[in-house]
C-alpha cells in the first residue's frame, strides 16, 4: 500500500463488481460465455496494480477529491493491461502467466478436455488461440466501458479521454515494434529503446499519471511535469523487468526461469550484449538466442555472456540514472498535494528495485 488508501484491494472490488454484471450480462446470451468471464476473473485477480496507482496519484496530484470515483477509474488501466498481456501471450506462445496457464492455454486445455468426452471436436490449439484472442478483445471493450461508467462527469472524462485513447495506441505500436525486433532475429539498440518506451513507459507509467491527472483537473504544467517523472520512471521499470526476465527467481516471477531467452526477446539487454560481446560470445550467443527447446545450462551459458559483456551492468546503470532523472523532475513538479508526492516517490523505489 502507497500512501492512505488500499489501492490493490479496492482495485479489485471495482474489477469484481464490474465482473459480475458482465457475467449477467453474458450469460443471457449464453451459459457458455461463463468461460470468459471466469477467465477474466482470474486474469485481473492479483497484480502489481502499478497502472491503477500511478492513475490514483496522479489523479490526487492534481488536487482531485479522493471521494471521487477515482479508484473505479483507475481499474479500467488494469483491465487495458489484461487484455495487453492476454495477447501479449499468444503472441509469445506463452504457457504461464503468473504461475497459472496462459489464457489460450487455459482455453487449450478446455477444449481438449470436451474433445475427449465427446471424441470429436475442433483443434484445441487452435480454439485456444481463437478464445483467448477474444477474451482480450472483450477487457479491451470492457477498459472503455470501465472508465466511462466510472461515474466522473463529462467533463472530466472528455479531459481524461485522450490520454487513454493515447495509451491504447502506444501500447498497441509498441507491441508491434517488439513483435518486428523479434522477427527479425537482429538486435538494434535504437528499436529496443522505442519499444522500451512505447510498449512500457508510456503506458505503465505516464499516461496512468495522465489519466488520473485529467480526470482530477490537472492543468498542462503539471501534465508535462508528471512526463518528466512517469517516461524516465517507466524505462526503469522496463529495464528492471527485462532483467527479472533472464534472471528472476520463477517461483517470484511466476514464469519459467530464462523464459525471455527462449523467446528471443530483442530488449535493450540484449541489444547492448551484441554489440559489445567478444566474437566468440557472440557466435555462441547467436547459436542459443531464441531457441524454445534451451536446456538450464544453456541459459546458465547465456547469462554468463550477459554478465561478461557487462550488459547487465549497463542496464543496472541505466535503472539508476533514469530513477533518479524522475525523483529530480519529481522534487519540482506543481503537485497539489504532498501525500501524493510521498507516494510517488515510494512507487519510484518499489517500482525499480522489485524481485517480481
Amino acid at each position: 500500500m502507497y500512501g492512505d488508501v488500499d489501492i490493490p484491494a479496492e482495485i479489485q472490488r471495482a474489477l469484481s463488481g464490474f465482473l459480475d454484471r458482465q457475467e449477467k450480462r453474458l450469460t443471457a446470451i449464453g451459459p457458455e460465455l461463463a468461460e470468459q468471464v471466469q477467465a477474466a476473473r482470474d486474469a485481473t485477480s492479483g497484480g502489481k496494480r502499478l497502472r491503477p496507482s500511478f492513475c490514483y496519484w496522479g489523479f490526487r496530484a492534481a488536487g482531485g477529491d479522493p471521494a471521487q470515483p477515482i479508484l473505479t477509474a483507475a481499474a479500467s488501466l488494469e483491465m487495458l493491461h489484461v487484455s495487453a498481456l492476454v495477447h501479449d501471450d499468444v503472441m509469445d506462445s506463452s504457457d504461464v502467466r503468473r504461475g497459472a496457464p496462459a489464457a489460450h492455454r487455459r482455453f487449450e486445455a478446455l477444449q481438449r478436455e470436451r474433445a475427449a468426452k465427446s471424441g470429436h471436436g475442433a483443434d484445441p490449439v487452435g480454439f485456444g488461440v481463437g478464445a483467448a484472442i477474444l477474451l482480450g478483445d472483450l477487457c479491451l471493450i470492457w477498459a472503455d466501458e470501465l472508465l466511462h461508467t466510472s461515474g466522473f462527469d463529462a467533463a472530466a472524462l472528455a479531459r481524461a479521454e485522450q490520454y487513454f485513447d493515447a495509451v491504447r495506441v502506444e501500447v498497441t505500436a509498441g507491441q508491434y515494434l517488439d513483435l518486428l525486433a523479434q522477427a527479425s532475429g537482429e538486435s538494434d539498440m535504437d528499436l529496443a529503446l522505442r519499444v522500451l518506451r512505447y510498449k512500457s513507459a508510456t503506458y505503465t507509467i505516464e499516461r496512468p499519471l495522465h489519466v488520473g491527472a485529467a480526470l482530477g483537473g490537472g492543468d498542462a504544467q503539471l501534465i508535462s511535469s508528471l512526463s518528466g517523472y512517469g517516461l524516465p520512471l517507466g524505462e526503469a521499470f522496463q529495464l528492471r523487468d527485462d532483467l527479472l526476465g533472464v534472471f528472476g527467481d520463477p517461483a517470484l516471477t511466476g514464469k519459467p526461469a530464462g523464459d525471455d531467452l527462449r523467446e528471443g526477446k530483442r530488449t535493450v539487454l540484449i541489444a547492448y550484449a551484441v554489440d559489445h560481446a567478444s566474437e566468440i560470445q557472440l557466435t555462441e550467443f547467436n547459436r542459443l538466442f531464441g531457441r524454445p527447446d534451451l536446456d538450464d545450462d544453456e541459459i546458465q551459458l547465456l547469462r554468463e555472456i550477459l554478465q561478461d559483456s557487462r550488459a547487465v551492468q549497463a542496464c543496472e546503470d541505466l535503472i539508476t540514472e533514469r530513477t533518479e532523472d524522475a525523483l529530480d523532475a519529481l522534487d519540482s513538479a506543481p503537485l497539489a498535494d504532498d501525500t501524493a508526492r510521498k507516494a510517488l516517490t515510494d512507487l519510484a523505489v518499489a517500482a525499480t528495485s522489485r524481485v517480481v
